[in-house]
C-alpha cells in the first residue's frame, strides 16, 4: 500500500471485534516501531503488550470509562519510555525539554506501530487519559520509565469517518 493512502485510512478506532490479535502480528508491528529514530540511537521505547483477556482487564480499569468502552475487545499496549537517557548527555538535560525528548522518541516509535497495525489490516487508538500510576503499578514498570500512554490494537468493527485537517496553509509558515 501506497504510504499516503496507508495515512490516510489510518483512523482512531473506537470498536473492535471480538478477534483475538495473534503474537506474532504483534510482534511484527513492534518490530516496525523500532525503526523510528531516536537520540543517539538511545531506543528507549518500551511496550507491555497484553493480550491475555485478565491482563487487558487490569489495565483497563486504569482508564476512564469511555476509554474502557472503546477499547473493549481490543489487545493493549501500555508504552513507557526510559527517563533521563534521550535529550541528556552525561546525566544532564542538553536544553530546556529534557524528558520531553524521551516523549517525542516515543511518539514517533508510536505512529510507526500504528502505521504498520494499519498496514497489518488491524486498528489502532491511542489512549492518554489514564492513570499512570495505577498502570505502573498493575504492569510492573519500574520508576526509571515514564508511563506514556495506552494503545488498543485489534480488528475495527465499525467504519470511522474521517475527521477534518486543517489546510497546510494554517499550520504552517515559511520564514
Amino acid at each position: 500500500m501506497e504510504f499516503t493512502e496507508l495515512a490516510r485510512e489510518r483512523r482512531s478506532v473506537r470498536a473492535y471485534k471480538d478477534q483475538p490479535v495473534d503474537r506474532a502480528l504483534v510482534d511484527e508491528i513492534i518490530r516496525a516501531a523500532q525503526l523510528a529514530p531516536s537520540w543517539k540511537n538511545s531506543q528507549t521505547g518500551r511496550y507491555y503488550v497484553a493480550l491475555d483477556p485478565a491482563a487487558q482487564a487490569k489495565i483497563r480499569s486504569c482508564l476512564p470509562a469511555y476509554n474502557q468502552k472503546s477499547s473493549a475487545n481490543a489487545a493493549l499496549i501500555v508504552t513507557a519510555y526510559e527517563k533521563g537517557v534521550s535529550g541528556f548527555n552525561a546525566g544532564e538535560p542538553v536544553n530546556e525539554l529534557g524528558n520531553e525528548w524521551g516523549a517525542y522518541d516515543l511518539g514517533l516509535q508510536n505512529m510507526l506501530l500504528c502505521l504498520r497495525a494499519r498496514e497489518l489490516g488491524l486498528d489502532t487508538l491511542i489512549m492518554g487519559i489514564r492513570d499512570g500510576d495505577a498502570i505502573r503499578a498493575a504492569v510492573h514498570i519500574p520508576e526509571t520509565e515514564a508511563v506514556f500512554a495506552v494503545i488498543a490494537l485489534g480488528y475495527r468493527d465499525q467504519e470511522p469517518t474521517a475527521r477534518p485537517r486543517k489546510a497546510a496553509e494554517e499550520i504552517t509558515r515559511y520564514i
